[in-house]
């Protein structure tokens, strides 16, 4: 779901901790999560990309709630650095990046793909269920992965390994919620 809403704003501003502080606090107001601030591209073709959820889904006036009021509050504060940008509000998903710790938390659980750092038992690609989430460490059960996932780079646990990979929060590069439908 993605709500547009086109904006000029003239001159440089104090940065992208500006625009994610105020996001935040009307967020906050609104009952939803931030999950991401970015902005991507150059020129005229700048977007200033907002992603949010809350428990049960986001809604397209919930989409279109955020950006009336942080739009409004940016453009009076002249807080998106580098001129003109496009405004994009969404929820994150049913593949939803994993980023931060809550977020580990929150789906405990769910089934999971991330990509490590480093190796972790001669891998760096895992798809599991996500067992818990405790002192900087996750644990997947990585038992059901398929001949397919294994061809496309996506290990389970080696025999006499158990069914279990532990993996260090710091180790992550990437992970994201595998839709199960």
């Amino acid at each position: 779901m993605t709500y547009e809403v086109g904006r000029s704003v003239q001159g440089m501003a104090t940065g992208l901790e500006q625009v994610e502080q105020i996001v935040q606090r009307v967020a906050e107001s609104l009952a939803l999560e931030l999950v991401e601030v970015e902005i991507r591209g150059g020129g005229k073709g700048r977007v200033l990309r907002i992603t949010i959820d809350k428990p049960g889904g986001v809604t397209h006036d919930d989409c279109a709630n955020l950006s009336r009021e942080v739009s409004t509050i940016l453009d009076v504060e002249d807080a998106v650095p580098g001129g003109t940008y496009t405004l994009e509000v969404s929820s994150p998903g049913l593949d939803r990046k994993l980023q931060k710790a809550a977020d580990f938390e929150r789906f405990t659980g769910s089934l999971v793909k991330l990509m490590t750092r480093e190796p972790v038992n001669n891998n760096r690609h895992f798809q599991g269920r996500l067992q818990c989430f405790a002192n900087g460490r996750l644990t997947l059960d990585v038992a059901q992965v398929s001949k397919t996932q294994k061809k496309m780079g996506i290990h389970s646990a080696k025999q006499g390994d158990g069914q279990q990979v532990e993996i260090e929060f710091a180790n992550i590069e990437r992970a994201n919620l595998v839709p199960e439908i």
